[in-house]
């Protein structure tokens, strides 16, 4: 069976905007599709997604995690250490990177991080109508996170990065182009952010420069760690806690059975990130010829895996477009990744959101939309610009 192809672009305005009538479209045309205009596989379905990540030996990141091949000569960005190398290497990257961040490690974090939390719901509520994007997703991951990294960027900064480096991972399109522009007068303060002597002591950057001192890293690699990082760490867990918030305030019974029960947070998240996925697509590359789902690919040729398409496959969820926090088998969602490459900085995720959603429950009685949210219109990311909430205090 070769690959049919389907001749949507999925990087269009459209599609942004909405694109589950997109996702269905690719599930149910074949497991594997060409997307022509781009000379790309994709897939949408769960299983072969799954499959896809899970097999480094004939799926490569080491061409890049976007669109565009990073070995190629002009190529226009180096690789992540982390997420753009393969085993034997990345398994040996990883072992050192887990034990800085382990959950032990992590843990350490969290009274400040509830403290924090905990200002800006006092905030929010005070307010009383907020965008809850703005007032408390960006206030409040925008604040904790640089600091256990220990950088000291501006708000400003961490959102132009963002749609710039989201952008690149899909097509030099207009869009990208665009952010690339609006993205110039920050990057020389980007560069800098990264670099050793930028590092503020006892932060987690720190830590990934002595590790390569140590050995335990590619020598001249902690730059490239600490960049990673800086450009993962924010903008899908700001739009993860979004999501979370826009389903709960537009839900009163997932919000009530919250407030019961707060030790459902977790799943309230996970569930939030599987339903509206922020991190839409990503591409690994065929070694050689290979099977995808009884369709035979080429060698070197790149495979754009759609992640919100994936979590929302009625093959493998019941009733998949409903946010339910009660949903059984969220650990196996795809937002976070799966196989070796599997989100190294997942837990400080869940921690933002355990800190945001335990300080929202016991702080708002009745959280409720005053508004029509928006959505920012990014090649590979799903991310809500606005979402206007009125809180009720408890």
């Amino acid at each position: 069976m070769t690959a049919p192809d389907l001749s949507i672009d999925p990087f269009s305005d459209q599609v942004l905007r909405d694109p589950y009538p997109f996702f269905e479209q690719l599930r149910e045309l074949a497991p594997v599709v060409t997307l022509p205009t781009y000379g790309c596989y994709a897939v949408g379905r769960y299983k072969e997604a799954f499959e896809l990540v899970s097999h480094p030996e004939r799926f490569v990141s080491s061409y890049g995690m976007g669109m565009s091949n990073i070995q190629e000569p002009g190529a226009w960005r180096t690789a992540s250490p982390i997420s753009e190398i393969d085993p034997p290497v990345h398994t040996r990257v990883r072992k050192a990177l887990a034990k800085i961040l382990s959950p032990s490690v992590i843990r350490q974090w969290q009274h400040a991080f509830e403290q924090e939390a905990e200002q800006v719901v006092d905030r929010a509520v005070e307010l009383g109508t907020v965008d809850g994007i703005k007032d408390i997703c960006e206030r409040f991951v925008l604040s904790v996170f640089p600091r256990v990294l220990g950088v000291d960027v501006s708000p400003e900064l961490f959102i132009a990065i963002g749609d710039m480096n989201f952008n690149q991972l899909g097509p030099n399109n207009e869009r990208t182009q665009a952010s690339v522009a609006n993205a110039q007068p920050y990057l020389a303060k980007y560069e800098q952010s990264f670099q050793r002597a930028s590092m503020i002591a006892g932060g987690f950057g720190e830590q990934i420069f002595e590790a390569e001192d140590a050995g335990e890293l590619l020598p001249g690699t902690a730059t490239a760690h600490v960049r990673s990082f800086l450009r993962g760490g924010v903008d899908t867990t700001i739009s993860g806690i979004g999501f979370a918030l826009n389903q709960l305030a537009r839900n009163s019974l997932q919000w009530d059975l919250l407030r019961t029960e707060p030790n459902r947070s977790r799943n309230a998240f996970d569930e939030a990130i599987r339903h509206e996925s922020p991190a839409q697509v990503l591409f690994r590359t065929t070694l050689e010829e290979t099977e995808l789902g009884g369709v035979r690919l080429r060698a070197r040729t790149k495979v754009a895996y759609f992640i919100g398409a994936a979590n929302r496959d009625p093959r493998k969820w019941l009733d998949p477009d409903t946010y339910d926090m009660t949903r059984r088998g969220l650990s196996s969602q795809l937002a976070f990744g799966g196989g070796p490459h599997m989100c190294i900085g997942q837990l400080i995720a869940k921690l933002e959101a355990d800190s945001v959603l335990g300080a929202l429950t016991r702080k708002v009685a009745r959280m409720e939309p005053a508004g029509e949210p928006e959505y920012r219109l990014v090649n590979t990311l799903r991310t809500l610009d606005r979402l206007p909430l009125r809180l009720h205090a408890a």
